[in-house]
């Protein structure tokens, strides 16, 4: 007895993923404005205008889609940051650096996490959701922390070490990093763009964050210690 043939239907992925990434970007909203145990599936697909079944069929459960929304932003920090971090780790494992040198590698990362947090289309409501996943479901952004450690906090503490003589998992070096590196996560913030009466970061004002944190970061190293001086 022949087998019944296959036939693909044309559209049938493009449709899925149209699906699946309208799920995601409703996610984050609904959650940044409800949290998680607010958000039910049907106020979910209502908002990303999908039926209901839609959501077990794609993500398995509301938690599923909750992951998905995490390694959505995950993948977006990773693909933004990856680049830089290649770059920079790729110069360390070089020959000894200059003080200048190192200096210009730090702002490069420093750069490119700034170009991070004001990246996306609907920033405002990841920044929301992920304060309050850091409250209500902290574990489920470890795809997140791995990925911001790995591309970001540990090629910034490496050269930070180099321009201090210590090694780059003191602690003292890694609380110089995350100190560096949180002047950026405040110039970004929804707080300080509402003191400064910008509605948005546009690259003018991006520009002006990245300088100055350049401006901050020389002057902490101004008097620092070691081989690169």
């Amino acid at each position: 007895m022949a087998k019944p043939a296959v036939h693909y239907r044309p559209g049938t992925y493009q449709r899925g993923e149209d699906t699946r990434r309208r799920l995601i970007q409703a996610a984050i909203e609904v959650f940044a404005a409800e949290g998680y145990e607010g958000a039910t599936t049907r106020r979910l697909a209502e908002r990303a205008a999908v039926k209901l079944p839609a959501i077990p069929y794609y993500f398995g459960s509301k938690e599923g889609l909750y992951r998905a929304v995490v390694d959505d932003i995950a993948g977006h920090v990773e693909s933004l940051l990856a680049p830089t971090a290649t770059r920079a780790c790729a110069a360390l494992k070089g020959k000894a650096l200059s003080r200048k040198a190192l200096l210009d590698l730090l702002s490069e990362l420093l750069d490119a996490f700034a170009t991070v947090l004001a990246a996306r289309e609907n920033s405002e409501s990841i920044r929301i959701f992920l304060s309050r996943a850091e409250i209500e479901r902290e574990a489920m952004l470890a795809p997140l922390h791995e990925s911001f450690t790995r591309n970001i906090l540990k090629p910034c503490a490496e050269v930070v070490g180099r321009l201090t003589g210590r090694p780059a998992r003191d602690q003292a070096t890694m609380l110089r990093a995350i100190a560096i590196l949180g002047q950026v996560q405040v110039f970004c913030s929804t707080g300080a763009r509402r003191k400064l009466g910008w509605p948005a970061l546009d690259d003018k004002r991006i520009h002006a964050i990245q300088a100055l944190v350049r401006e901050h970061t020389e002057a902490i190293f101004r008097e620092a210690k070691g081989p690169g001086r």
